[in-house]
Parts: C-alpha cells; sequence; structure tokens
C-alpha cells in the first residue's frame, strides 16, 4: 500500500507546511483500526483553511483515505478524547515523513503524558461526567429510566477514562478492559448496573449515590485546571471564558462545569449593573480563600 499511495504523501510532503505523515494498513486482528478501510494516510499541517480535509481513494479492491489536520484540530481531539482512534494511529502507524521530528517528539510526549496534559483532559472529561450525572439525574426524578439509564452508562463512562488519565494513561477504545485493572470498584458498579437482578429504578437509584460520591471526591483536582486559569485574571464573563483557548476545549459542558463550581463555593458569582437598573450581568471570580484552603500555594 506504501508503494500505491507515495505520488499522494510525496506530494504532501513537499509543502512547506507539512508536519508529519503516518501510514496506518489495516490488520486481520484489528479490522476497526482503519474504520474499515485497508489503510488510513493521516497527514498533519501547521495550518490550512479548513482544519480537517477527507479525501477516498481506490486501486482495484482496495480502498483508502487520506485525512489532512491541522496541528490544532490533533491536539484539540488529544485533549478531548472526541476521535477514539487517533492515539492508536499516532502509537501504531508507520512515520513515513517527520519534518523536524515533529512525530517523533508527539509519541514522546504522548508516552510520557505530562502532568499538564492530564490536567486539561481531566477537567474535560469531569465537564462532561458532571453533564451526563445531572440530565440523568433529572430523566430519573422524572420516571423516564431507560433515559436515565443512558446517560449512567455515560456517566460511568467517563468515570472510567477518568481513572486512566489519572494513573498517567490514554483511554484506550477498549476502556472498559483498561479500568478492570485499574480501578476495580469503578469496574464493580458498571457490571451492577447492566447484570444486576434488581429493578432498574433500584439500580439507578443506587448508581447515582455512588457517582455523585465519586464526582464529589474527584472535584479538587478536575477543577485544577480552570482555576489555575480563571485565578490569572480578577473576573471573567462567561463569554470571556467561552474564548479563552484552553477553556473552549470544554465546548458545551464549559456552562455547566462553572455553575457546578459555584454551587461548590470554587467559584463566586460577582454582579455588575447592566443597562437596565434592575438587571445585573454575572461576572464570575475564583474564590481564592476558598481555594487557597483545598490546594498547597504551590499549585495555583
Amino acid at each position: 500500500m506504501e508503494q500505491i499511495l507515495r505520488p499522494i504523501y510525496q506530494e504532501r510532503a513537499s509543502h512547506p507546511d507539512t508536519l508529519g505523515i503516518i501510514l496506518i494498513n489495516r490488520k486481520e486482528d484489528a479490522l476497526n483500526l482503519t474504520n474499515a478501510f485497508d489503510s488510513v494516510l493521516l497527514i498533519i499541517v501547521k495550518d490550512q483553511e479548513c482544519s480537517i480535509f477527507t479525501k477516498h481513494y481506490m486501486y482495484g479492491d482496495k480502498k483508502m483515505v487520506m485525512h489532512i489536520l491541522t496541528e490544532k484540530r490533533l491536539k484539540k481531539w488529544l485533549f478531548v478524547g472526541s476521535h477514539k482512534r487517533l492515539v492508536d494511529w499516532l502509537f501504531f502507524g508507520k512515520i513515513i515523513f517527520d519534518r523536524n521530528e515533529f512525530l517523533y517528539k508527539l509519541r514522546s510526549e504522548l508516552q510520557e503524558f505530562p502532568f499538564f496534559g492530564r490536567k486539561i483532559k481531566t477537567g474535560i472529561q469531569f465537564s462532561k461526567l458532571i453533564r451526563r450525572y445531572l440530565e440523568g439525574k433529572e430523566f430519573f426524578e422524572s420516571g423516564n429510566y431507560l433515559d436515565s439509564y443512558s446517560h449512567v452508562v455515560e456517566s460511568l463512562h467517563h468515570l472510567g477514562r477518568l481513572s486512566i488519565i489519572d494513573n498517567g494513561l490514554y483511554p484506550e477504545v477498549t476502556v472498559w478492559s483498561q479500568v478492570k485493572k485499574i480501578e476495580p470498584a469503578i469496574y464493580k458498579l458498571y457490571e451492577e448496573l447492566v447484570m444486576s437482578d434488581e429493578s432498574l429504578e433500584k439500580r439507578l437509584e443506587l448508581l447515582f449515590l455512588a457517582i455523585e460520591f465519586l464526582i464529589n471526591s474527584r472535584t479538587q483536582d478536575a477543577a485544577q485546571h480552570i482555576l489555575e486559569i480563571m485565578l490569572t485574571q480578577p473576573s471573567w464573563t462567561i463569554q470571556q471564558l467561552h474564548e479563552q483557548e484552553e477553556l473552549s476545549l470544554y465546548s458545551t459542558e464549559l456552562e455547566v462545569f462553572v455553575e457546578y463550581l459555584v454551587e461548590k463555593e470554587y467559584i463566586l458569582v460577582e454582579p455588575t449593573l447592566a443597562k437596565s437598573e434592575s438587571v445585573f450581568h454575572r461576572n464570575y471570580v475564583v474564590d481564592r480563600q476558598f481555594v487557597e484552603s483545598k490546594y498547597n500555594l504551590g499549585k495555583i
């Protein structure tokens, strides 16, 4: 396949913006690795008009896909964890072009999994967990148990990913096989949800109690990333938080996370007068005294 694709990737390698090219071939024991294609050509560029550009090719009975993505999109996917095959591609694909050792250094960073990377990934996964938990509980309280069940499954999935990240690893596609080894207590909750003989209502009730306890125990670590950023200026509007480069990775979960941290008193609401005398803008400030009591001063 490499020979067949050579003219395509050689042309891309000649572009000064191209940082690296990886070839991933389908394996008999991992057919889904390439998303049903015989080969994937992953090309990372410094910048381009659209953040991801895809083309499909065929050669005889073989089919190939080429993805060209920007460095910014690559890092977003790595932080957010929204592309489940990406880490496998980066680790196990064949490097066929590497400008200034970009891919070599990236692989080294992924293997070392730097502390900052863990903090932001923890914050993002935790914010997703909060949303799923709150929505699931709302469905439960209104008697929509099947909808609640699907949200509890997702909540446990995010808890599992958090436990993997806490152990300095990247969540793989087979998350539960990792969780079973690393965090058997969370794996046990998953088993109880899907295999217990209790009624669905009773299972959900017990799971919500367990998840709430786990959320409370993880809040301090999960909030560290957003609090560190918010301490860089005295006050924030919600729009400023959305526009901050790193916090924008939290996407639609950001506002739910902020409200949760307001409820837990990590963040305070600072009312400022709007044009109408009876309406106030809602600004957000970190309760520095409260946070300093939670963290060592050297961390924040």
